[in-house]
């Protein structure tokens, strides 16, 4: 009876060395590229969310842990192609110097692995739980500029218009909006990038408890037209208090203080629209 038992207990045990093993390796592979990041969050605030979504998925795994361990463990050869891909992603990145690509190819490896050693069944579950974390990555400058800078001409554009219909007398340039009394540069800051980033987080994990999947897109994209009317907020009420009060309301506290004040308003309105469809 012994050894009968000792052998139905080692596959499962092999299956744990090798958990082991693949994360040891995964580990000490990607150590550089994950310092990186854990650095990018810390001090890029369009991405300090990063911390959170880490935490988010393993708070899902712990709450799937005991429907996790019933899934039988069947690894698939479909999952040491994906691993291939993911690491000639990081070789590919590495060589041209690109930390996106680095970066998504370890979410590549690690599913990649998941599905090698432990099958498709349990990578389908956790799936979600390990793909929100592409959201933690700081997208590529070349993509990052390629979207603030329409988003800084659309803000101050609606402003600048919003600002004349009330009898302002302002006019614009671009980015730029000319006050009586100062020149307003829309910048990358107020481009309201950072807001549509954070957003998508936060809705993704709202989505997630949903129980439609229509609704759960719908509260995913409202996070776009939220962060950009929002931030065309912003931008309209600092030249208000621009045009009575001077620089000192564009600049210093007031800017970072308004920048708080409008981000938590679009995490009302994130909440009250997730209110509204949550049960639908």
């Amino acid at each position: 009876m012994e050894a009968k038992a000792e052998k139905i207990l080692n596959p499962a045990r092999e299956k744990t060395i090798s958990l082991l093993l693949f994360g040891a390796a995964l580990v000490y592979l990607y150590f550089p590229v994950l310092k990186g990041l854990v650095h990018d969050w810390w001090h890029d605030p369009n991405y300090s969310h990063g911390f959170l979504l880490p935490a988010f998925s393993a708070y899902l795994l712990w709450v799937k842990r005991h429907e996790l361990a019933r899934i039988p463990l069947k690894g698939s050869w479909w999952g040491l192609i994906l691993t291939l891909a993911g690491l000639a992603l990081f070789l590919l990145g590495w060589i041209a110097g690109e930390q996106f690509t680095q970066r998504f190819s370890f979410l590549v490896v690690l599913y990649g692995g998941i599905i090698f050693l432990c099958g498709w069944p349990l990578a389908k579950k956790i799936f979600f739980p390990v793909w929100i974390n592409v959201l933690a990555i700081p997208i590529p400058y070349i993509i990052y500029n390629t979207l603030t800078f329409p988003l800084k001409l659309f803000a101050s554009k609606v402003a600048t218009h919003l600002l004349q219909m009330l009898g302002y007398s302002v006019y614009r340039d671009g980015n730029i909006i000319v006050l009586p009394n100062m020149v307003l540069e829309v910048v990358d800051a107020c481009s309201g990038i950072r807001s549509l980033i954070s957003l998508l987080a936060i809705c993704s994990i709202l989505a997630y408890f949903m129980r439609s999947n229509l609704w759960r897109v719908v509260l995913i994209l409202a996070s776009i037209p939220i962060a950009i009317g929002v931030n065309v907020l912003r931008v309209f009420i600092t030249g208000i208090l621009s045009y009575h009060f001077g620089a000192k309301a564009a600049e210093g506290f007031f800017h970072t203080f308004s920048g708080i004040l409008v981000f938590g308003l679009s995490i009302l309105l994130v909440f009250a629209l997730h209110f509204l469809v949550a049960k639908k």
